[in-house]
């Protein structure tokens, strides 16, 4: 076999693949026999067949198998023979028997980059320390009492920072209300009745609480708000509302006592306050180790892709960077922003879609590379197992899903997921961790249902 590869930039590579006349011959041979056995004919016992009448009757059918067959059988020869690692073999082209009765094709293949791996072993990665202090798990229990109490009226005096307030409220931009000036829905900003709101800053929209407090049970405020850079609701950014307010209740909260029957209230019979102190401190613990796991990929995928340069697949790129952009379109839409706005920053998207795919990709192929120097594989078992947790999820049928998927073409890419988690997995645990004397505020955790 004749096998002829020509290596072009952007990880493209020519293949031209010849046959020997007599592998073909061999191969027709093969064929001929086979339909020969199996044909059914009138006027010809089975097997009994003359092969030129099969050639006639079959004759394109043959053909289309021979070619099939020999395609496949260069395309693996060029693989072991050039020792290519191909992502996309192409459509072959000029395929067919030529005059001198070999058989030849010709296609254009996406290749694998080729990496020299730098050491991966012993990544220096620093991260928050994971044990929870006393304060943190005291900041938790106020919390839970804040979550948990007990609101009194109020009607002795006026709305003070630290209360609770029911509010009528409707919104307006330069004297036209909120929804009617964007000419679509604004959710619970264009207004609301019997609206619950705490008196702190941080509660609802910058200096809100600090307007409203001092107002008495029945009177009328206007409150302006200057929408800031961050909000989701990209249109108003920036344009001041202006709130027409009533404020209809005063609400004190009145915190429970933090005793075995509270939590015994919070984590069922014969739960103690040790036991909601300890819980806390487990879910802490946990929060924190799963944000260092998190922390400790990106700085090891970083450190990685920082130290390798290498071309990566157009087709790859311009794919993986027309998704990103789409996830990014459909997040600003979500968000409030107009398809006017959105156009306007489609330069802005595509770019920051490009260098986010450019990064993925390259990391991948690192990934991938390790999984390989590691012998870190994803075995069926494996497959079938994340697969079937997948349809227990979604409450699926577990054969059907995996059919499915297969139909689909998507098994592979589930494969290669479950490959990069592994060598993640890998990685970490290989990591050089070193502990910083800071610690990052962590989102509250509550170790018991509300309801």
């Amino acid at each position: 076999m004749n096998i002829t590869v020509e290596r072009l930039p952007n990880c493209i590579a020519t293949l031209s693949v010849e046959i020997p006349a007599e592998v073909v011959n061999a191969e027709r041979e093969k064929l001929l026999k086979s339909y020969t056995k199996q044909a059914k004919v009138p006027g010809f016992r089975p097997g009994k067949v003359p092969q030129a009448v099969i050639v006639k009757r079959y004759g394109k059918e043959i053909t289309e198998e021979i070619e099939s067959e020999l395609v496949n059988r260069g395309l693996q020869e060029s693989l072991k023979q050039e020792k290519l690692k191909v992502l996309d073999f192409g459509v072959p082209t000029e395929i067919g028997v030529r005059a001198d009765g070999t058989f030849g094709f010709q296609t254009t293949l996406t290749l694998a980059p080729d990496l020299v791996l730098p050491e991966y072993k012993q990544i220096p990665v620093t991260v928050a320390p994971e044990n929870v202090s006393d304060e943190e798990v005291e900041a938790q229990v106020e919390d839970i009492r804040k979550r948990f109490a007990e609101h009194l009226a109020v009607e002795d005096r006026a709305i003070a920072i630290g209360d609770m307030g029911v509010i009528d409220f409707y919104s307006t931009i330069d004297g036209v209300k909120l929804e009617e000036a964007l000419g679509k829905p604004a959710g619970y900003l264009s207004g609301r009745e019997g609206f619950w709101i705490r008196m702190e800053d941080d509660a609802f929209l910058p200096s809100f609480a600090s307007q409203l407090a001092g107002a008495e049970v029945g009177s009328e405020r206007e409150i302006d708000i200057v929408i800031p850079d961050d909000f989701p609701l990209a249109s108003i950014v920036g344009k001041t509302l202006r709130f027409h307010v009533t404020l209809k209740e005063i609400k004190q909260p009145v915190l429970p006592k933090v005793d075995d029957a509270f939590a015994a209230k919070l984590m069922g019979e014969g739960k103690t306050t040790d036991d909601l102190r300890s819980s806390i401190r487990e879910g802490l613990e946990t929060n924190k180790k799963n944000s260092n796991t998190e922390d400790k990929i990106d700085q090891i995928v970083t450190h990685l892709a920082g130290q390798l340069e290498f071309e990566i697949p157009e087709a790859l790129l311009h794919a993986e960077a027309q998704r990103q952009a789409d996830e990014m379109v459909q997040s600003a839409a979500k968000e409030g922003m107009s398809d006017e706005e959105i156009m306007e920053k489609q330069d802005e998207f595509f770019a920051s879609a490009q260098s986010t795919a450019s990064n993925n990709i390259k990391a991948n192929f690192i990934l991938q590379e390790i999984a390989a120097k590691e012998d870190i594989q994803v075995s069926d078992q494996e497959l079938i197992r994340h697969v079937v947790s997948i349809a227990e999820r979604r409450k699926e049928d577990a054969v059907k899903f995996f059919k499915a998927l297969q139909r689909g073409g998507r098994l592979p890419g589930i494969r290669n997921s479950i490959l990069v988690n592994k060598v993640l997995d890998f990685l970490v645990e290989e990591a050089l961790v070193t502990f910083s004397s800071e610690t990052e505020a962590l989102p509250s955790w509550i170790p018991f249902s509300q309801t």
